[in-house]
């Protein structure tokens, strides 16, 4: 399992005092509150920053970290991830994951045959979209729903799902 996780990307700068805006890969936006710093990486840089200010616009997190004041300095942080240690995380309820542990998983068929890994999760709103891909490298859209995903299992990196009529 991975140390830390993605908690939102900057995707641009606010105003002229510093802040950037992110975009959450969170729940609950609110949960940026509580945060009192956060690693920002970009390519292979990466920088410990404390957070000063959480404000809150439409959907996304505008944050000021201490020491970014202005403008160009919040521009150098664009296209940056957003990541927080393992044990700054807001514990999971029954049967919720964090994508970061997911991702990589083999997902077999309920008929034990293996379909792929799991590449990428797409949220849609309603609900998730598992993105498999297979050795050939065919990519397969499931939605995470109970009559197409049967289980989890992150202890032997394995996902079992049913694969319904249309479906692939």
């Amino acid at each position: 399992m991975k140390e830390r996780l993605e908690v939102g990307q900057i995707v641009n700068t606010f105003g002229i005092k510093g802040f950037v805006k992110v975009y959450p890969y969170v729940n609950d936006i609110s949960r940026f509150d509580d945060l009192k710093t956060v690693y920002v990486k970009l390519k292979k840089q990466e920088s410990k920053l404390k957070i000063e200010e959480v404000k809150y616009q439409k959907n996304m997190v505008l944050i000021k970290f201490k020491g970014i004041e202005t403008v160009e300095q919040a521009e150098l942080l664009r296209n940056s991830y957003i990541e927080i240690d393992r044990s700054q995380a807001i514990p999971l309820e029954k049967d919720e994951y964090f994508i970061a542990d997911l991702l990589g998983l083999d997902v077999y068929l309920d008929t034990g045959e293996k379909l792929g890994i799991l590449d990428d999760i797409y949220n849609t709103g309603g609900s998730d979209i598992y993105v498999v891909k297979n050795e050939l490298g065919k990519q397969f859209l499931l939605p995470y729903i109970d009559d197409v995903v049967k289980n989890i299992d992150l202890e032997n990196g394995k996902i079992t799902v049913h694969i319904i009529d249309g479906l692939i």
